[in-house]
């Protein structure tokens, strides 16, 4: 893992060494006093200021605002000392910049409208503020359950047979529609009817026969204005497993697995007369309601539920924790039904708990592990790939830096950690200039008709282009970087053009 950004040099094959975990855990301990937090719930749009106008919700709302205040609760538990939740809404810039937050974390899907999973982090993206969560593209194509089903079956995920409708086009006819029939051929049914978007199992139906349909999809469309699911419903054992980053802490020592962390790997017991799993507002998650899978018994389901996981974060690019749920039909086959782009995060408390935290002690971890692992994932994630989005954090770090860079220790090693990423970030832009600026001298030449002079132009653009590149930092100009943090590139000078005519 990472020491103090990408700007010292820090080289990925010694993101697994032992010292480079016990630098990002020396950042962290620094980062407790110094490191201000939001933690962003739901903001609820019928508050005063909350919202321009109130829209329907799509996606059945809820604050998650409990959540939240558990998830603050055990950062400040680990030691972090500038803990504050703040609501998800037409506020939330300016309660970020009055704070003065260096980091969020997203504990939202939103207030309302069309895909409201993404709204939050495309706000913070387009504020510059750093946030641990999902990325708006990875938030929105796992809430909406047919984009990501049909981007998992182009990766070559099982996930069970599906079409889609939308009641804008009229009434649902499965006899003559040719995406139905193609999806399903001769099947009869049963199937399960659901919004393409949603949360807690809520408005799903299970539908017996294809002449059931057509009621059911209305019903959704109903209640969500959106588009309906129609899935093949399966008829074995449902189970679900978290995936989150590679980097996980037991009792505040991180480790890297080199690898996506799976874990809480479980089965929802189902009652005899249960078809579906009952939405967790109707029935709240007990223990009784989820069982740990058995090492030996399930080998197979646990093996295949790992692989699955670790599939998914990798193919979908995720950048924090996701639950996916699966379902086996009635040969013992496994099938994605979705992923969960904001699973429950509840500290379990009077025998009330998540599917998560109640798999924890799977993997040696309690509630502030598992916590403190999305937070450290996420920050050495920042730190060494992003590090140009994090500049106000790497200030808070330089302040008082006592690791080695580049060669240098102490007073020295201090000054210079800031100093690089200034320097590369200035490097950077001076490249991303030139390139521009050749650019456009391409297509003047184009425009002109001069092929000899358009070739010249095209070599040099390519040249601007590695130049921007390179100006990355590595770690084979590491020193040299550090030894010049405070100089600024020269950009190239304009080309002298020769021409033919």
């Amino acid at each position: 893992m990472p020491s103090v950004s990408a700007a010292s040099g820090v080289s990925p094959d010694k993101m697994n060494s032992r010292m480079d975990l016990a630098q990002l855990e020396e950042q962290i301990d620094r980062l407790k006093s110094k490191l201000r937090l939001a933690i962003i719930f739901g903001g609820c749009k019928s508050t005063p200021d909350a919202v321009i106008y109130s829209s329907r919700n799509s996606r059945s709302w809820k604050s998650y605002e409990a959540v939240a205040a558990d998830i603050a609760a055990s950062l400040r538990l680990i030691g972090f000392q500038n803990v504050e939740l703040m609501p998800d809404d037409m506020t939330l810039g300016d309660r970020l910049r009055r704070a003065g937050t260096h980091l969020a974390w997203l504990n939202t899907s939103g207030v309302q409208g069309y895909n409201p999973a993404a709204h939050t982090a495309a706000m913070l993206e387009m504020f510059g503020v750093p946030y641990v969560g999902h990325d708006p593209l990875a938030a929105t194509t796992l809430d909406n359950k047919h984009a990501f089903k049909r981007e998992a079956t182009c990766a070559g995920l099982p996930t069970a047979p599906f079409a889609t409708w939308q009641m804008t086009r009229g009434t649902f006819r499965p006899e003559v529609n040719a995406r139905f029939l193609r999806a399903f051929g001769d099947y009869p049914g049963p199937f399960v009817v659901k919004p393409v978007s949603g949360r807690a199992s809520l408005h799903v139906h299970f539908v017996g026969d294809r002449a059931g349909l057509a009621a059911a999809i209305q019903e959704v469309y109903s209640a969500t204005g959106n588009v309906v699911l129609i899935e093949k419903y399966l008829s074995g054992r449902e189970f679900c497993i978290a995936v989150a980053g590679s980097v996980t802490a037991r009792r505040g020592r991180l480790t890297h697995r080199g690898e996506p962390f799976t874990f809480a790997a479980m089965e929802r017991v189902l009652a005899s007369n249960e078809k579906i799993f009952t939405s967790m507002d109707t029935r709240p998650i007990t223990r009784d309601r989820c069982q740990s899978l058995n090492p030996r018994h399930d080998a197979k389901e646990l093996a295949l539920m790992t692989r699955l996981a670790r599939d998914v974060f990798l193919e979908f690019n995720l950048s924090s924790i996701s639950r996916l749920d699966l379902r086996s039909d009635e040969n013992g086959d496994l099938f994605i039904l979705e992923a969960n782009p904001k699973p429950d995060l509840k500290r379990p408390a009077d025998g009330v708990t998540s599917l998560i935290a109640e798999g924890l002690g799977q993997s040696g971890m309690d509630y502030d592990d598992l916590i403190l692992s999305l937070l450290a994932d996420r920050l050495g994630h920042l730190l060494t790939f992003r590090w140009e989005t994090v500049g106000h954090i790497l200030e808070l770090l330089a302040a008082k830096s006592s690791i080695a860079i580049g060669g240098q220790s102490g007073r020295e090693g201090e000054e210079t950690a800031f100093a690089a990423y200034q320097a590369a970030r200035m490097h950077a832009a001076a490249a991303e200039q030139d390139r521009s600026r050749v650019d456009a001298l391409s297509k003047a030449a184009a425009a002109s008709g001069d092929h000899e002079t358009v070739m010249h132009l095209t070599e040099l653009a390519t040249d601007a282009g590695l130049r921007s590149l390179d100006s990355v930092p590595t770690p084979l100009k590491r020193a040299r970087q550090l030894r010049r943090a405070n100089a600024v590139a020269k950009p190239i000078s304009k080309p002298k053009l020769t021409t033919n005519r």
